[in-house]
C-alpha cells in the first residue's frame, strides 16, 4: 500500500492503515453485491420461491462475514503494536463466531420458512402438510437453540480468563449439571416433551382440539408451550408436557373430515319418515355437506318424548359446526310450520270406565232434628239422600 504514494511523500502510517482497511471493506462489499445479484438472478429463474427465502436469509450475514474475512486478510499489512494486535485477535475471536452463528440461524429459519411455503394447509386434505409443518416448527426451534448456545460458548471461550474458568469448572460439571437440572426441571421437562412431540405427533399445526373444556385450533407449537386459538378469538397457552401427560380430544388426528350431529326432542307419534325426507332435502341443498352421508334416527325414548338424531358429514370442523346449525334451524322451522303435531305434548287421563257414576255421601241431619233410623233426618239404607 505504501508503494501507491511517491517516495518523497511522507504519509503517516495511520493514514495508510485507514486506507488499507477502507479498501478491504470496499472490495468485500463489491464482492458481496456481485454475488447477491448473481444468486438472486438464479433464484428468480425457478418457479418456486423457496430459494429466494434462502438468498434473502443469507444476504446480511454474508455481507459482514465477507467484511470480516477482508479485514483478517489485511491484518498483516497493518502497523499494529502488540496491544493492538491482541485486541484485534480478541475482537475477531468474538465477532467471527457471532457472524457464523447468525448465518446458521438465518439459514435454519429459512429452512423452516421453506417448509411452510411448500406445505399448504389451506387445502382440504392437509394432513401431510400439517405433519411437515409441525415437525419443521419444533425442530427449527431446537436447532436455533442449539446453534445459539454453541455460538455463545465459542464467543466466551475466546476470552482467556473465561476459558481458564471454564476448564476449572469442567471438573465439577456433574454437580453443576445436577443443580441446574433440578432448578430448571419444568423448563427441561417441556423441552424434552417438545422434542418428543416432534416425532410422536399427538398434535399438529391447525389441529382441532378440545382441551380444558375449550374448543380451538393449534396455532403455534413452541419449544416449551403450545398456543391454542379458541373459537371466540382468545388464546389458550398450554405447556407442551400437558399434551403428553393428560387426555385431550383431537378431532383431526387422522383426517379433517368429521361427523356432525343435531338432536331433537319430539312427540312419540311424530312421522319419522317425513322428517327423514325433509332432512335429505336440507342436506343436499347445503354446500357445506361433503357428500359422504347423512342419517336420521331415533336414538332414545321417554314416556313423553323421543330423541331424534340427525347425523351429517363435513370436510372439516368449521364446516361441520355450521352445517349442524343449518340443519338444526331448518328442521325446527319445518316442524314449526308444517308438523306442529311433532312437538312434544303432555298427556293426561281424566277418568276410567266405571268412574262416571256419582258417589253418594252421607247428609248430616238439620240443626234441631234428632237423628234416628226412621226419623225425618235419617239416611236411607241404600245410601241415597
Amino acid at each position: 500500500m505504501q508503494q501507491i504514494f511517491p517516495a518523497h511523500w511522507d504519509v503517516p502510517v495511520q493514514v495508510v492503515d485507514a486506507l488499507t482497511i477502507a479498501a478491504a471493506i470496499m472490495i468485500a462489499l463489491a464482492i458481496h453485491w456481485v454475488a447477491m445479484r448473481i444468486a438472486r438472478r438464479i433464484a428468480a429463474r425457478t418457479p418456486e420461491s423457496i430459494d429466494d427465502v434462502f438468498v434473502d436469509a443469507a444476504a446480511r450475514p454474508a455481507r459482514w462475514i465477507l467484511v470480516a474475512l477482508a479485514l483478517a486478510s489485511v491484518r498483516q499489512l497493518l502497523h499494529l503494536d502488540d496491544g493492538a494486535r491482541a485486541l484485534w485477535g480478541q475482537a475477531a475471536g468474538m465477532i467471527v463466531p457471532l457472524l457464523l452463528g447468525w448465518l446458521a440461524i438465518n439459514l435454519i429459519r429459512a429452512g423452516g420458512r421453506a417448509v411452510e411455503l411448500s406445505a399448504d394447509i389451506s387445502v382440504t386434505d392437509n394432513l401431510r402438510a400439517r405433519r411437515r409443518r409441525t415437525r419443521s416448527a419444533i425442530l427449527t426451534r431446537i436447532a436455533v437453540f442449539v446453534v445459539g448456545f454453541i455460538t455463545i460458548c465459542l464467543m466466551l471461550l475466546s476470552i482467556p480468563s473465561v476459558r481458564s474458568v471454564g476448564v476449572t469448572l469442567m471438573a465439577s460439571a456433574g454437580l453443576i449439571g445436577l443443580a441446574v437440572g433440578a432448578a430448571a426441571q419444568p423448563a427441561l421437562k417441556n423441552i424434552i416433551a417438545g422434542i418428543q412431540m416432534a416425532f410422536t405427533e399427538p398434535i399438529r399445526i391447525d389441529d382441532v382440539v378440545i382441551i380444558d373444556g375449550e374448543w380451538g385450533r393449534i396455532e403455534e407449537i413452541r419449544l416449551t408451550y403450545v398456543v391454542v386459538a379458541i373459537w371466540d378469538e382468545r388464546r389458550l397457552v398450554v405447556p407442551v408436557s400437558k399434551f403428553l401427560e393428560e387426555s385431550f380430544q383431537n378431532w383431526t388426528r387422522n383426517s379433517s373430515q368429521l361427523h356432525g350431529t343435531a338432536f331433537f326432542w319430539l312427540d312419540p307419534t311424530a312421522d319419522i319418515a317425513r322428517l327423514r325426507a325433509r332432512l335429505e332435502e336440507l342436506v343436499r341443498a347445503n354446500e357445506r355437506w361433503d357428500g359422504r352421508g347423512f342419517v336420521l334416527q331415533v336414538t332414545d325414548t321417554r314416556p313423553d318424548a323421543i330423541e331424534v338424531r340427525a347425523l351429517v358429514t363435513a370436510r372439516d370442523a368449521a364446516n361441520a359446526f355450521d352445517l349442524r346449525c343449518d340443519i338444526r334451524e331448518g328442521m325446527l322451522a319445518f316442524i314449526r310450520d308444517e308438523m306442529p303435531e311433532a312437538l312434544p305434548r303432555g298427556r293426561m287421563e281424566l277418568g276410567r270406565p266405571g268412574w262416571s257414576e256419582p258417589v253418594a255421601l252421607p247428609v248430616p241431619p238439620a240443626p234441631g232434628e234428632q237423628g234416628s233410623s226412621g226419623g225425618a233426618g235419617a239416611i236411607p239404607e241404600d245410601g241415597r239422600a
